[in-house]
């Protein structure tokens, strides 16, 4: 992981209780009016997401500080990459502020640039003659976003990631066949099983990173069984593969994944089953696929919300995401019960970094015309890194019956 500093809060900070340090909040945003906009991640603690002027995934948070155009800061309360998609979307002369620059993704972190490129290098000369579209998750960080950009491919989100793999995979030539042979495909966000529809028979193959599960359970949602996939590892020579594996794979997945989803274990769901019979499993394609293949649906954390608040009174969730969230939906909604999949403490420790004292001394400080912790994408990065989310937007636009809304995010 790379390390960002933060240096230690300054008196009187740490030491401020909560109530004093949500007045002192106010009096700050108060004083900046229409200038800033606050925006609070889906996974962030309720004391945060109290100030929030909006709530929702990355990607739909940033898309929204764009289209505001009348705001001159930014604080964004989620980690990093959000930060840094945020500061590609709105105009130059938005500051985006992020509390503590020690909110960092684990998942976006495993990937790093030097890494991409020694992968890349091998697999073109690996599997010379074949076509790779590189496709990365949102979770990921601007330089990673650029170099898809550069090289033809493009950033996808949890929502969109099915429809975005289509379009790589009939981007670079690519034709399918329908199979017989009785496998199923799990439909992402459906929640029915359908044949398996398609097995490629073509030279394109896709890079997908950094997260293996979320490429994982797409493509086998979209008919691709796991022994055409193959797990790249950067710290092996070839990923840990072979050169025929790696040839004959449509896709190549990077050995990354969230450290929350990744806490999520199928005994989970199996414990659900027993102890609450009739109750709903939904998870994040995050998870395993082992998870995701227990579960009744899935999908990604705006689906998650959508079905909660779509359900009527009585309904049941066992819910596999991080636990603010769900502890977030179990008390807007009593009249459902709503649960953690798994009773361990599934938290994002890193997006917990932002608290009332971060928040507290980044707003106070705007407040007296000082810009703290702001994040910075430069124009060749950012250039890149645009072109890939437009071909995204493209590739999902309305109409297409692969792609799902592209606002929403993580």
């Amino acid at each position: 992981m790379s390390v960002r500093w933060q240096q230690p809060l300054p008196p009187p900070y740490p030491q401020l209780a909560d109530d004093e340090l949500r007045q002192r909040i106010a009096a700050a945003r108060r004083k900046l009016g229409s200038r800033l906009l606050i925006l609070g991640h889906h996974y962030q603690q309720d004391p945060v997401i109290a100030f929030a002027d909006c709530t929702g995934d990355s990607l739909e948070l940033s898309r929204r500080a764009a289209a505001q155009k009348d705001i001159e800061y930014v604080i964004f309360c989620g980690v990093h990459f959000m930060a840094e998609t945020a500061d590609m979307l709105t105009s130059p002369h938005v500051q985006v502020i992020l509390p503590d620059l020690g909110a960092g993704c684990s998942m976006a972190d495993m990937a790093s640039l030097e890494q991409t490129e020694e992968c890349w290098k091998t697999l073109e000369e690996v599997c010379a003659g074949q076509r790779i579209v590189p496709i990365t998750y949102v979770n990921s960080s601007a330089a990673i976003k650029a170099f898809v950009g550069r090289h033809g491919g493009a950033v996808c989100t949890s929502s969109n990631c099915r429809g975005v793999l289509q379009w790589a995979l009939e981007n670079g030539g690519a034709r399918f066949s329908r199979a017989d042979d009785g496998d199923a495909g799990y439909p992402l966000e459906t929640g029915r099983v359908e044949p398996c529809a398609s097995r490629l028979r073509t030279r394109t193959k896709v890079l997908f990173l950094p997260d293996q599960h979320l490429g994982r359970n797409t493509a086998y949602a979209m008919g691709f069984p796991l022994e055409r996939m193959v797990v790249w590892d950067p710290r092996l020579p070839l990923g840990g593969n072979t050169p025929d594996a790696l040839r004959q794979a449509d896709f190549v997945l990077w050995k990354g994944h969230c450290s929350v989803h990744a806490l999520f274990r199928p005994e989970h769901v199996d414990q659900v089953r027993r102890k609450f019979p009739g109750m709903r499993v939904i998870v994040h394609p995050e998870c395993r696929w082992e998870v995701v293949q227990k579960a009744d649906d899935a999908g990604s954390t705006s689906y998650i919300v959508k079905q909660v608040e779509a359900a009527g009174p009585g309904a049941q969730w066992a819910i596999g995401t991080e636990v603010n969230l769900v502890n977030r939906l179990a008390r807007r909604h009593p009249e459902q019960r709503i649960i953690v999949l798994s009773e361990c403490q599934c938290l994002c420790t890193t997006m917990f970094r932002i608290d009332l004292p971060h928040l507290c001394w980044a707003i106070e400080n705007l407040a007296e015309g000082v810009v703290v912790n702001r994040i910075t994408v430069d124009a060749e990065t950012r250039r890149w890194a645009l072109v890939a989310l437009e071909r995204m937007l493209a590739a999902t636009a309305t109409g297409s019956p692969l792609a799902a809304a592209p606002a929403a995010g993580r």
